[in-house]
């Protein structure tokens, strides 16, 4: 009989994790071995259980999904990793391809998008979807804010104006003015009100985080 591929579910939501198990336990070649509810959880208990495949969701308590996915790759770099994702932005996406996942599919995709992104993982290929590949390709061409300009976008879409900027960070308002005018330029926007909104569309921000 050929061996199943083993499945570790990390996802915050318990209703969630017990639909696919139940879906992914329903297939012949796989076969769940392990649930975490964070990644902490998902740290601790993947060595127990040596899966495969990762299903990772990307908003959990603590860190994550993206740092998640990091940290279980810098020490079990073989384990491929499927994001699963209510969100779908640029940012998101961007960072879960960078932190190394081989895959990344919409929580809004039905389960057999969902066995079959398994299925190209285990094939040693990878997963995304036209629609999230568009969104990973216009990402690779803009460029990353600086840890100061994303503060600094914080800030902005928290509301805050310059003066408080500058009270907050600590620094100059020249400095603020330059943090904004170079993350204008980096997102393709005029002002700050469309820099918020750009933060929040491509998923550089969450607002319910």
């Amino acid at each position: 009989m050929k061996k199943k591929t083993r499945i570790l579910i990390v996802d915050d939501h318990v209703m969630i994790r017990l639909g696919l198990v139940e879906a992914i336990n329903g297939e012949p070649d796989f076969k769940v071995v392990g649930q975490a509810g964070n990644s902490e959880e998902a740290l601790a208990i993947y060595p127990q259980r040596h899966a495969d495949v990762v299903i990772m969701d990307f908003q959990m308590p603590g860190a994550d999904g993206a740092a998640a996915t990091s940290r279980l790759l810098a020490l079990h770099p073989n384990v491929k990793v499927l994001l699963h994702s209510m969100y779908e932005g640029e940012e998101d996406i961007w960072r879960s391809v960078e932190a190394g996942a081989r895959g990344y599919v919409s929580k809004s995709a039905d389960v057999e998008e969902l066995l079959s992104a398994l299925r190209h993982l285990v094939n040693g290929d990878t997963y995304f979807p036209p629609a999230i590949a568009a969104k990973l390709n216009a990402r690779r061409k803009r460029h990353s804010l600086s840890p100061r300009e994303l503060q600094v976008l914080k800030e902005i879409v928290a509301g805050r104006s310059n003066k408080e900027i500058v009270d907050s960070m600590n620094i100059s308002e020249a400095t603020v003015k330059m943090h904004i005018a170079n993350m204008l330029t980096k997102l393709g926007v005029l002002d700050r009100t469309q820099a918020a909104i750009e933060a929040v569309r491509q998923g550089i921000i969450h607002l319910d985080a």
